[in-house]
């Protein structure tokens, strides 16, 4: 894999420790697909071009032109949304999904036995489906991403491993259970295992792998990387159990880049000797930008598109980031931007209205819901006010179309999967609704603010999750329980799950606040500029309260490690004036490493890069070292 004559190079040993991942059939696949690498690059590009554009001459996105073709396609924008092309059927193991749980198949720094858990918990669950991650809630240091794929494999296997580690987990969740419903929830464990869908969710087309990079020295695509070795290594051994492919696609912005995903995926079919369109694949409508392009989406990705998710915080970030140009978006509090506010409530109208719309053969897609992060740990009134929510959330989301929603938790499948249980309908494919125009006030609504508060509270709350999630990525839990230091020790107050996409949005309103000078609507401060003097005091005094927290909350050996690079992180992006892109940028540069003087070097190679010509560093700066 090593010499010349390959195109990609496996780092360091990885290849011969990870004999059973990076298989030779999965290392030909990639091979096979690697020229897709460079159309990968400059659609990645083009993104940061289509940004550069918009701060400099001020624009707002817009919906494409009807007479234009999809790139990568022979289809017009104006025939995908009439519907005329040809979609999937949806396969019977995705026709109910009324909830899915979400979360990573490994664990870090943690032996096959204790990694595995997370999968084993994740299919004794009872969800319909879980989308076992493979990037925003899957951290990276180290060879998690491999760890990943083996677990993976070896439940979908049923390895003596995976199975006499299910076994007892199972006996653990039923002696939960039956403190919190008075009631065992599994009752023949080997067979739990076969009901949830396994769905893979592969990192976006803006990430670079770690372990796998072009012979040349360039990073090489993680979304090629990550699709490739999970349908090589398991797609045979699920048809033989009757179970869909299926992936999870993430961070598309156009249907451009939907088609390209289309191009690796039946390459990929192509390649093992798979029925083009077996691969099937949900969208997360992520960016405000696919927003503008749902149909034109779809039509892109035609025999493999099973559905979309309305995924919240990537999108508040994504819109955050389109208008960063326009001083007079900012947005509130960022417990006010609810699925039912402003722009918001429009995305997710747009969202149902496009699943169901009819492709040429009368085919509607699945719209899944958003995720649920409350999770029942705390005191009995918290659990019971977080459940309150949880459910409330649910409700409010069968009503409006969704076939189901996701959890972040295996807890909370049981809690919430009643609401759809009641209707008892397996989706709710083709609910009429109004077909989607496509005028200046639809484009307008996806940027709409509302009045809601913008206080010092809030502020302390962006900081404090912010700086403590950059901490967890560099320890290795890319999701994590948190909440603002001000609630440690309160359990009145519940952890919510948090990840990536959550990460990214505090930053992204704290930058907004800063550099859009948003005033302080009430409370303390009321009527002030946020400055950047007050943001500064605000970041030292949370991050101080960081500093001095118990273990259960900031893990000690974090303290004179990973926290400091995560303030230094969270406080260079949010003072900068140059907005970067990502905030997952600044945390892969800085994985594995420990000394905040690198990472000072690091972050400022970075933003060098940045604000020279657009380059973003996505590749892994320790590939050559082991």
């Amino acid at each position: 894999m090593t010499t010349a004559a390959r195109t990609l190079e496996v780092r360091g040993t990885l290849e011969a420790a990870f004999a059973d991942v990076l298989t030779p059939a999965a290392l030909a696949a990639l091979e096979h697909l690697a020229h897709f690498d460079r159309d990968r690059k400059d659609l990645m590009a083009a993104r940061i071009e289509r940004r550069h554009d918009r701060f400099v001459h001020r624009q707002r996105i817009a919906f494409l032109d009807p007479d234009a073709r999809i790139g990568r396609t022979a289809i017009t924008v104006r025939e995908a949304r009439a519907g005329q092309f040809a979609g999937s059927e949806i396969p019977s193991d995705l026709q109910r999904q009324w909830i899915q749980g979400t979360g990573p198949a490994a664990r870090p720094h943690a032996p096959a036995e204790v990694s595995i858990r997370n999968v084993a918990y994740a299919l004794l669950s009872g969800a319909d489906g879980w989308m076992f991650d493979g990037e925003d809630a899957l951290g990276q240091v180290s060879t998690m991403s491999l760890e990943n794929q083996r677990n993976l494999k070896l439940a979908i296997h049923d390895d003596p491993i995976f199975l006499k580690v299910a076994e007892q987990v199972a006996g653990e969740m039923n002696q939960w259970s039956a403190g919190f419903f008075t009631r065992p929830i599994i009752t023949d464990w080997r067979q739990q295992l076969r009901f949830t869908t396994k769905i893979f969710r592969a990192r976006g087309l803006h990430l670079d792998d770690r372990h796998i990079r072009l012979a040349s020295g360039e990073g090489f695509s993680a979304s090629i990387v990550d699709a490739t070795l999970y349908v090589v290594n398991n797609y045979q051994r699920l048809r033989d159990h009757g179970a869909s492919v299926v992936l999870y696609l993430p961070k598309i912005q156009t249907a451009e880049e939907a088609a390209l995903w289309n191009d690796i995926l039946s390459a990929l079919e192509n390649h093992v000797g798979m029925q083009p369109g077996t691969i099937k694949a949900y969208v997360l409508v992520e960016q405000v930008e696919a927003c503008f392009q749902l149909m034109e989406i779809r039509a892109a990705l035609g025999l493999h598109f099973v559905g979309f998710n309305t995924g919240r915080w990537d999108y508040i970030n994504s819109v955050s980031d389109a208008v960063a140009w326009d001083e007079t978006f900012v947005n509130p509090n960022i417990d006010a931007i609810t699925m039912t506010y402003g722009y918001m409530r429009q995305y997710e109208d747009r969202v149902r209205r496009a699943v169901n719309t009819a492709d040429r053969a009368g085919r509607f897609a699945l719209w899944q819901g958003g995720m649920e992060p409350n999770i029942p740990v705390g005191s009995e009134n918290g659990v019971a006010a977080g459940m309150k929510r949880a459910l409330g959330g649910a409700e409010r989301e069968q009503r409006e179309g969704a076939s189901g929603k996701w959890v972040a938790h295996w807890k909370m499948v049981h809690i919430v999967r009643p609401v759809w249980e009641k209707t008892g309908e397996a989706n709710q494919m083709g609910r009429a609704f109004q077909p989607l125009t496509y005028t200046d006030a639809d484009a307008a609504g996806l940027t709409q603010l509302e009045p809601a508060p913008r206080t010092i509270r809030g502020a302390r709350d962006l900081i404090s999750v912010a700086i403590q999630y950059g901490n967890a990525f560099g320890q290795g839990l890319q999701a994590a329980a948190l909440k603002p230091a001000d609630f440690f020790g309160n359990d009145d107050v519940l952890y919510l799950m948090e990840d990536m996409a959550t990460g990214e949005i505090r930053l992204s309103i704290l930058w907004e606040w800063l550099h859009k000078n948003a005033v302080i609507t009430e409370g303390e401060h009321a009527g002030e500029v946020f400055s950047a003097a007050l943001c500064a005091r605000l970041i030292d005094e949370e991050y101080a309260k960081l500093l001095a927290a118990g273990n259960r909350d900031v893990h000690e050996v974090s303290k004179t490690t990973t926290l400091p690079i995560a303030r230094e992180i969270v406080a260079t992006y949010v003072m900068d004036e140059a907005k970067l892109p990502w905030y997952i940028d600044l945390l892969n540069i800085n994985l594995d490493n420990h000394d905040l003087v690198e990472a000072r070097r690091r972050i400022g190679l970075l933003k060098d890069a940045f604000a020279t010509d657009g380059t973003r560093i996505t590749a892994n700066l320790d590939f050559g070292h082991g």
